[in-house]
């Protein structure tokens, strides 16, 4: 995938840790969320189900601030890592799977959830 198109996938993917839909690209690291340094690799997928585009997005905490300080702005992946298959075009994207499936142990967070929430100040955006 193209830079381009790394800085575009919150059209369609967000953070299942803190909700958020901005992510960076940084050259021979990796993709992070802007908001919480979760780390996120895409993938292409084999199978597209009859979808022009699909594409796996695999979640990884090693890398994410104050997972352990802020559990109300942030919920922790099951083992620290999740998938998810996403299916679709530009403008009419859709979740195939969740790996692990969603249950009443783990949920991602949704889009936008804590953006009410404000972040307190005595917490360091780097832990």
């Amino acid at each position: 995938m193209s830079n381009n198109q790394y800085l575009m996938i919150g059209e369609f993917l967000w953070c299942p840790v803190c909700g958020h839909e901005v992510f960076s690209h940084i050259p021979f690291e990796g993709v992070f969320c802007k908001n919480c340094n979760t780390q996120v690799e895409l993938q292409e997928s084999r199978e597209t189900r009859g979808h022009e585009e699909a594409v796996l997005a695999c979640f990884d905490t090693v890398t994410t601030w104050n997972l352990h300080v802020n559990e109300k702005l942030r919920c922790d992946l099951p083992d620290g890592s999740a998938r998810v298959k996403i299916l679709g075009a530009p403008g009419a994207y859709e979740i195939d799977w969740w790996s692990p499936k969603p249950s009443d142990e783990w949920k991602p967070v949704k889009r936008g959830e804590y953006d009410d929430r404000e972040e307190p100040d005595d917490v360091s955006h780097v832990a």
